[in-house]
């Protein structure tokens, strides 16, 4: 089994632990994770590591997400999504794009965000879901995060007294940005309460949908994509001689050229063998993780 990274366009009701479950069985191997989770009503890319790939998806988690939603306004969840109980409703009709647009403004940029109290963040070493279904009155801290684009594509009236409205959007933005939770801050902002009733990732980093396939797919043809390949799209590229890179498999040290910066950084040697993960230490090669 060769490393590498495996794109998956996940369906909508398995968990991301079900798709690296399923992916265990097809690579033949236990040593598969992802980078970064999707919610079981979610769909879309979802990148896993095989072998020495898993090295890499710490580094590929904190990179930027593109995602299209449909948030409805009107009705309130405790999840915050539609796969939780509707706790709270209000006429959505009303609303104006105008306000819509206004409201969308203050969630865009560098803000902070109260996470989902239904999500896998732990508090005091319990995750916060846990702490829900166990019928516990808390809070979580807000957190910042990076939106760095929100945009409506469609907005329109549903249910049966047109008193609701969805909008359909879609958002850019940092690791550890809940879209859920735009949709819930969205919807308290304009009065009427919201949650999201759709939710699809289209990007992880340089990964998007297009490069991606469903499990059915893979079952018939296991596409992975080589380690060298996959840390040359998603980090910038240094490329050293064979005395470089003798040193660097050493664990030395090596001066840094003057373009590489303090963002991860992939190192090829002379035959394009992907060497190593640095960032710049004092002006140094400071070694992230090693595939010599």
């Amino acid at each position: 089994m060769k490393d590498g990274l495996v794109i998956v366009d996940k369906p909508a009701g398995l968990t991301s632990h079900g798709v690296v479950s399923r992916m265990r069985r097809l690579a033949g191997t236990r040593r598969v994770g992802h980078a970064g989770t999707l919610d079981p009503m979610a769909t879309g890319v979802l990148v896993l590591g095989i072998e020495k790939a898993t090295r890499l998806l710490g580094h590929l988690a904190l990179t930027r997400k593109e995602y299209v939603a449909t948030i409805r306004l009107g009705q309130t969840t405790v999840t915050d999504d539609a796969e939780g109980e509707l706790t709270a409703s209000a006429p959505a009709a009303g609303v104006t794009r105008e306000a819509v647009d206004a409201g969308i403004a203050k969630l865009t940029g560098d803000i902070l965000q109260v996470p989902s109290k239904v999500s896998a963040i732990k508090v005091n070493g319990v995750r916060s879901y846990a702490r829900v279904r166990g019928g516990e009155d808390f809070e979580l801290a807000a957190r910042p995060v990076t939106v760095s684009s929100f945009v409506v594509d469609d907005l329109r009236t549903v249910g049966e007294a047109a008193d609701l409205v969805d909008l359909d959007v879609t958002v850019e933005c940092s690791s550890g940005t809940y879209i859920r939770a735009l949709a819930r801050d969205l919807g308290a902002d304009l009065g009427v309460g919201g949650h999201l009733t759709a939710l699809r990732r289209t990007r992880v980093g340089p990964y998007g949908i297009g490069v991606a396939r469903t499990l059915e797919q893979l079952e018939e043809t296991l596409d992975i994509m080589p380690i060298g390949e996959a840390a040359a799209a998603a980090f910038p590229r240094w490329e050293v001689d064979a005395e470089q890179a003798k040193r660097l498999s050493h664990g030395i040290r090596l001066p840094l050229p003057p373009d590489v910066g303090e963002l991860p950084t992939a190192v090829f040697g002379p035959d394009d063998r992907f060497l190593a993960l640095v960032e710049a230490k004092d002006g140094e090669s400071k070694i992230l993780a090693n595939f010599c």
